[in-house]
């Protein structure tokens, strides 16, 4: 089930002003599509991605400012869209752990409230959820080969849809158990929806922490001069993926929606692009041509010492990729986040001089 073709599309993207959300939106409205976007606006960074789409896109976006379980909001934001794109979450473990009740209130109530009101649609709308790889648990028993920069893992070099899941944190709970009521939906009531496992998003328009988005924060703070955190000894291997290549992955769910729904599918860098930190590091230093100062701090709870997707289900069914290696997506990235600053200095400069 594919959305009708024609100038009337309209997709739905819920957290649409966070970071995939709004990459996915740019892409849309570049092909035509109207996007409505439902955002509470509370994260850092995101009403700067709001007025972009808006600035770029003013006659097909309709912004609707509101939290995803304020019911009466998500009806209306729902009338007659023709694709779902669930992005909205709480997004850290740290988060979660500090404040579990506020992580299920968003990621598992508020899922289960969008779901349940694309059932009520008298045509219920396709939907494409994005999870992630931390269902699959800390992967603690995976043995691993110690080496300079990097651990390796012989056994299993890549994690495919048939690892056991294996929720940890309370945010790895709420996104599988999210993830779990998508795909039952399918099941239970021939909503025509899909589960994306995402692994370790970086690209222009992120405004990456500490906690979430940890390859922009690592180049943040090294373009700001600032000491990078590293939890663990930085041998952490994780597959990431440059945000046009995940847009085409959504898309392509979407493209794909009669094949791919009522499961799950890795979506990720894979082993060409997996990565250790410290050589994201290495890659950093060289597109700033100083390495960043470093310090080590100790291990994080459920911190995974090595993930990498298997993504050849996905790409059997939809023929998709990626493109993109780390060092070339970290000089993409690190361009638009100097141009960024650039825009912004200039911005506060006129306001000031406008006083």
């Amino acid at each position: 089930m594919s959305p009708a073709h024609g100038p009337a599309r309209t997709a739905l993207i819920t957290g649409g002003a966070g970071f995939v959300g709004c990459n996915v939106a740019a892409d849309l409205l570049a092909d035509g599509w109207r996007v409505r976007i439902l955002d509470d606006l509370s994260r850092a960074g995101v009403r700067e991605n709001l007025d972009w789409l808006l600035a770029s896109y003013p006659d097909r976006v309709e912004p609707v400012v509101a939290d995803l379980l304020d019911a009466r909001r998500l009806e209306l934001a729902l009338a007659g869209v023709d694709a779902v794109y669930h992005f909205a979450a709480q997004v850290a473990v740290t988060t979660s752990l500090e404040d579990p009740a506020a992580d299920f209130r968003v990621n598992l109530l508020g899922t289960f409230r969008l779901l349940e009101a694309i059932r009520a649609l008298g045509r219920p709308a396709p939907l494409v959820f994005a999870s992630t790889n931390k269902v699959y648990g800390d992967l603690a028993a995976l043995p691993l080969r110690e080496e300079p920069r990097r651990y390796v893992s012989p056994q299993l070099p890549a994690v495919d849809e048939g690892r056991a899941l294996d929720f940890h944190t309370p945010y790895g709970c709420s996104k599988g158990g999210a993830e779990q009521y998508v795909l039952d939906y399918a099941r239970s009531y021939a909503i025509p929806a899909t589960v994306l496992r995402m692994s370790c998003i970086y690209g222009p328009r992120q405004f990456g922490t500490e906690d979430q988005g940890w390859v922009a924060h690592f180049l943040i703070r090294a373009l700001e001069d600032e000491p990078i955190d590293v939890f663990g000894d930085g041998k952490q291997v994780r597959d990431i993926l440059y945000v046009g290549d995940l847009v085409r992955a959504q898309r392509a769910a979407l493209e794909h929606i009669d094949r791919l729904a009522g499961r799950a599918w890795n979506i990720g860098g894979g082993l060409a692009n997996s990565v250790s930190l410290l050589e994201v590091l290495d890659l950093i230093a060289d597109v700033t041509g100083e390495r960043p100062a470093v310090r080590f701090r100790a291990p994080r709870a459920g911190d995974q010492r090595y993930y990498v997707s298997n993504c050849n289900a996905f790409a059997a069914v939809t023929g998709w990729a990626p493109g993109v290696a780390p060092a070339q997506g970290i000089a993409q990235l690190a361009a638009w986040l100097r141009e960024h600053r650039l825009a912004r200095a200039a911005r506060a400069e006129t306001v000031a001089g406008g006083r």
